[in-house]
């Protein structure tokens, strides 16, 4: 039996706030798309995406954020204009049946409709693809493990704006996670060999 058959498929923040020309430029998010489009269509009924959603102002979030964002104005809503917040084309095709979920932090388990429906969907392995390695990916995947998921992560479907911090986590996940965290690449992932 394939290894795609009990796992589902978390695509984190592939949006066009990652485009060159946006605020938070990533640009390996363009080269990694085929792969998360890849990924998204071996799990289409089985497949989640997040958006990180930024609040209108600073003063509406807590502690260090309002500080961040009094750093990054230019990425509240209040200063944001267009689809800038909406998925990099054309991954809004897959949805539906594929899910969106909204976040307003970094791990995509902030929002509790993600476990909800993880648990729905009695997935015990969760592909995590997206951006960015070292912030919001490395936020859910530490989450993902301290709820028991196995973590399967493409590593040519996540991409950073750091290359040096990119490899670094690669590292990290490989080294120090490697009994929860199956770090391969998107080939392997789709042939559901890897259990």
């Amino acid at each position: 039996m394939s290894a795609l058959a009990s796992t589902a498929h978390l695509c984190v923040d592939m949006q066009n706030l990652l485009k060159a020309e946006s605020p938070w430029p990533t640009p390996w998010a363009e080269r990694i798309l085929p792969k998360v489009i890849a990924l998204a269509e071996a799990l289409p009924e089985r497949t989640i995406f997040t958006r990180f959603i930024p609040p209108r102002t600073p003063a509406e979030m807590p502690g260090t954020w309002r500080e961040f964002y009094s750093k990054w104005r230019c990425v509240t809503r209040d200063h944001l204009a267009g689809n800038v917040l909406e998925l990099i084309s054309p991954l809004a095709q897959f949805i539906p049946p594929a899910k969106l979920i909204d976040k307003m932090t970094y791990s995509a388990f902030s929002n509790p409709a993600l476990l909800r429906q993880l648990n729905d969907w009695r997935c015990p392995n969760i592909i995590i693809s997206g951006a960015e390695t070292d912030v919001c990916v490395l936020a859910t995947v530490l989450q993902a493990v301290d709820l028991g998921f196995r973590v399967v992560l493409p590593v040519d479907a996540i991409c950073s704006s750091s290359d040096p911090c990119h490899e670094a986590l690669l590292t990290l996940y490989r080294q120090r996670f490697s009994q929860q965290i199956l770090a391969i690449d998107t080939e392997q992932i789709l042939s559901g060999d890897w259990t």
